[in-house]
Order: C-alpha cells, then structure tokens, then sequence
C-alpha cells in the first residue's frame, strides 16, 4: 500500500489539520515508510508459529515475574459516594448533558 498527496490531503482534512506543502511531503514519505516495513512484515511466513502473550517471552520466562492480579485495597465505595450529591443504587448521578 502506497500512500499519495492527495490521501495525505484527505486525511488532514478529515483530521483538521493544516499542513504545509513541506510538511505533506515529510508525513507522506514517512507514512509510505511505515506502511513498506508492514508489507515486509505481513510477507514472513508464520504459519506454526504461536503468538506471544508478552514481547520479552521470546528471551525469557516472563510467568515467573508477572504478579498474580488480585484485589489489594478494600471497597470504599460507600465513603468514597458520601460525598456526591446524588447517587442512586451505588451509582453516581450526573446531570443529562447530551438530548
């Protein structure tokens, strides 16, 4: 996939942006880099190969220093909600910002 200054264009309308003629070029040539090393990566053939769950697991056992994920603080909802100034079955009450 190749970009061209006119997708740059497009695309910094849709974003809002200005952007100078020098600045399209620099966004353009290193958007088309970006999208050449995907084509390079997509062209590997991984068939067989496990995805990894954690980018270090490829050098190391990464099981043994992830921490269990556990609840380490008590629930403090009702204090934390004694402070609002509505709240309904432990939910917080705003008022309706969008019709």
């Amino acid at each position: 996939m190749s970009l061209t200054s006119s997708d740059i264009a497009r695309i910094a309308n849709l974003a809002r942006l200005e952007l100078q003629t020098a600045e399209s070029e620099r966004l353009l040539s290193q958007l088309n880099g970006f999208f050449s090393i995907v084509e390079k990566m997509r062209a590997v053939d991984t068939t067989g190969i496990e995805p990894l769950a954690h980018p270090v697991a490829a050098i190391q056992d990464v099981t043994l220093r992830l921490r269990d994920d556990v609840v380490s603080e008590p629930n403090q909802r009702e204090a934390n909600q004694k402070s609002a100034p509505a709240v309904e079955r432990g939910l917080f009450l705003v008022p309706k910002v969008i019709e």
